[in-house]
């Protein structure tokens, strides 16, 4: 029973994939039902271990990520953003083909390169639609392949996820995108992003620790439909 007990928990470890929510071991827990959110035997000595094992762990996460815009004058560590990427590119997409691309800033001098580039397009909201995060994502596309922007948009749900797990902050932005496309300078911004041939900017995702806890917006329920 210890054995199967410690299979069923290695399986619901495997099926939250919170990149970086705390966890017990197997050891710690060895009999976890109903998606880990009850312990069925005495030898697992505190119950709460089982507290957010399994599926439970990935609702909570869903339902707490909001979109931080004011973050900690504090920068990411490179080692947290690859934690983060590790989750990013393991999401679902098409054939396997992987059909995106990042590219992350957190250098400031760049950051500055970026901001003045898309200033030049003459709007107002241009350098301020970053909200002063550290960390920029930049995602292209697969313009070869049809559905590369649904890859990507996979791709940024799972990096924004798992960002919310490991105690960061995002918000998803379409403005940086349009500002560099039609900046006069792009060409200078997306030489020194470097993408390669074929490859097309379509999202942008800001990341650092959030200085905020906005509430949740309201969702209607109503657009979802059974159809018998």
């Amino acid at each position: 029973m210890k054995l199967v007990g410690t299979i069923v928990c290695g399986l619901f470890l495997l099926a939250a994939v919170s990149c970086g929510n705390s966890v017990p071991s197997a050891g710690e827990c060895e009999e976890c039902v109903n998606h880990g959110t009850e312990c069925a035997s005495d030898e697992c000595e505190d119950k709460s271990n089982c507290k957010g094992v399994g599926s439970n762990a990935v609702v909570e996460n869903i339902m707490s990520r909001r979109s931080i815009r004011n973050y900690k004058e504090k920068p990411v560590e490179r080692a947290l953003v690859e934690e983060v990427m590790k989750c990013g590119i393991n999401a679902p997409n098409g054939q396997n083909k992987q059909s995106w691309e990042v590219r992350i800033v957190d250098d400031p001098a760049f950051q500055n390169e970026i901001r003045a580039a898309m200033a030049a397009t003459g709007n107002e909201r241009a350098a301020g639609c970053f909200y002063n995060a550290p960390v920029w994502l930049f995602i292209a596309c697969d313009k070869s392949y049809d559905f590369s922007t649904i890859d990507c948009g996979l791709l940024s749900q799972n990096i924004m996820l798992s960002a919310n797990a490991l105690g960061l902050g995002t918000v998803c932005l379409g403005s940086p995108v349009r500002f560099i496309l039609t900046s006069p300078d792009k060409d200078k911004v997306l030489s020194k992003l470097g993408f390669s041939d074929g490859y097309e900017l379509c999202i942008c995702i800001a990341m650092g620790y959030p200085n905020e806890k906005p509430a949740a917006k309201p969702r209607d329920f109503g657009k979802v439909k059974f159809v018998d």
